[in-house]
């Protein structure tokens, strides 16, 4: 996989992650939302039940805000504390809402609360005063505000998601890191020095020209290496014999001619090379460059 499919597969895993997240969350609050309205009806309809009116109507319940709703009546009714928390209760359990809410009774006239209480599954957070006084007859409208809906904000199907494209994109990651190691490795092997028209591997031990491949024996390529390092120079003999045998023990005199014979062979392809023999002294690799 080259390193531009890494990057266009982990682009689109991305970006398809984040669309499902968000697809999940949007599908989720709307389930969510039509869940609340239903149950809001109910407690609506007991609410009525409970002041023995069958006959007024339930007016949509609207959504306010994010996790707030308003559950609102045809006509005026009373009822009492103790059943609207008994109710709401019994509701939002049977339609698995989030136990921690906030519920206010406001007045239609002027917006005034006329009750509220707060439940949750702490006790100390749970407040519920008053519950004995019974409400008047008015225009009331019951606001309840959800809390707390940040541990419940992910579903499992969106878990599951999170999950998935996560391991996709990890996946891809040690994709592109191992691609990158193995390039890099690579290219240490695939570094050469331009020799006139040939192209010195000294990590591989070969020369090429023109897709030629030439092989070279250890000792010419280390003599090689340091002719390349120092270009129509003179280097003295005992310096090559010096730095190529001098790790062996044995050095026999006639070796050092016999491995620049061979590169000479080796080089004899390029007249801009030449490797000469400087009497008495070492040798020069000289290189034209026109």
């Amino acid at each position: 996989m080259s390193r531009k499919s890494i990057f266009s597969f982990t682009y689109f895993a991305i970006v398809l992650f984040f669309f499902l997240i968000v697809s999940c969350s949007i599908e989720e609050n709307d389930e969510f939302t039509e869940r609340v309205k239903i149950s809001l009806r109910e407690v609506g309809n007991q609410l009525l039940l409970s002041d023995q009116d069958s006959t007024s109507l339930i007016l949509p319940v609207i959504a306010l805000e994010q996790s707030k709703y308003r559950l609102s009546f045809q006509s005026e009714l009373s009822f009492q504390p103790d059943d609207l928390v008994s109710i709401v209760h019994k509701n939002f359990r049977k339609s698995e809402l989030p136990k921690h809410y906030r519920v206010e009774v406001v007045q239609c006239t002027d917006s005034e609360v006329a009750y509220s209480y707060q439940m949750s599954v702490d006790e100390e957070s749970t407040i519920i005063p008053c519950m004995s006084r019974i409400l008047p007859k008015n225009c009331y409208t019951i606001e309840v505000r959800f809390i707390r809906r940040a541990s419940s904000l992910f579903s499992k199907t969106t878990i599951a998601y999170i999950m998935f494209f996560s391991v996709l994109i990890l996946f891809a990651l040690i994709i592109y890191k191992r691609k990158k190691s193995e390039t890099k490795d690579q290219s240490n092997n695939g570094d050469y020095i331009k020799i006139g028209s040939f192209q010195f591997y000294a990590g591989q031990n070969k020369l090429i020209k023109e897709a030629v491949e030439i092989s070279l024996s250890k000792k010419e390529c280390e003599l090689l290496e340091i002719f390349v390092a120092n270009p129509n120079q003179i280097i003295k003999r005992d310096e090559l014999t010096k730095r190529v045998w001098e790790d062996q023990g044995v050095f026999v005199g006639r070796s050092l001619d016999t491995y620049i014979s061979k590169l000479r062979k080796k080089l004899k392809e390029d007249d801009a090379i030449k490797l000469t023999n400087i009497h008495g002294v070492g040798y020069k690799l000289e290189i034209n460059k026109d």
